[in-house]
């Protein structure tokens, strides 16, 4: 297929046939407790510019414990319910429609403090794989494993997650 690239001016851009279309209900998803966790855009979809994963909590669900991250960023886009998100400071509750943009080194987390669900849209950025850490967790969670404080931190530590204490030094 060829593409005719109007208003270009003197410099002739190539135009390519190279998008993907995911469609809806074909994204790997992952099942940790009870908490689904669909890939609908990893970092090995993008060429690692992006990772775009949905969390769908149910009633109750904890989420992820305050952390930090080194190598990227993690935003959060409310789609539905109200999730209780950290942002270093304060645990609050966030509709629909509510934005946490959390940048290298940020305290944060996230769980579901209702009784209904909450779904959201985690963005990371750049598009390290994070896929595997969510596989990996999913494959500890499907197995019933109990993995030591050790090999919790292990885990953590190999996908740049390090748990961080709240109530420490203050």
């Amino acid at each position: 297929m060829s593409f005719f690239v109007h208003g270009a001016g003197g410099v002739q851009p190539h135009a390519e046939a190279s998008a993907t279309l995911v469609g809806a209900g074909t994204a790997e998803t992952l099942l940790l407790g009870s908490t689904e966790v669909g890939l609908v855009a990893p970092g090995s979809l993008t060429a690692g510019r992006y990772g775009l994963f949905r969390f769908d909590l149910p009633p109750g669900a904890g989420g992820a414990r305050p952390h930090i991250h080194t190598g990227f960023s993690e935003s959060f886009y409310v789609l539905s319910g109200t999730p209780t998100l950290l942002d270093g400071r304060t645990w609050a509750q966030a509709g629909p429609g509510s934005f946490l943009h959390v940048p290298e080194h940020g305290v944060h987390g996230f769980r579901n403090d209702t009784d209904t669900m909450a779904s959201f849209l985690v963005l990371f950025a750049p598009g390290t794989p994070r896929e595997e850490f969510f596989r990996e967790l999913a494959e500890v969670s499907a197995s019933g494993r109990e993995l030591s404080e050790a090999e919790w931190a292990d885990l953590y530590h190999r996908h740049d997650q390090y748990t961080v204490d709240l109530d420490a030094g203050g």
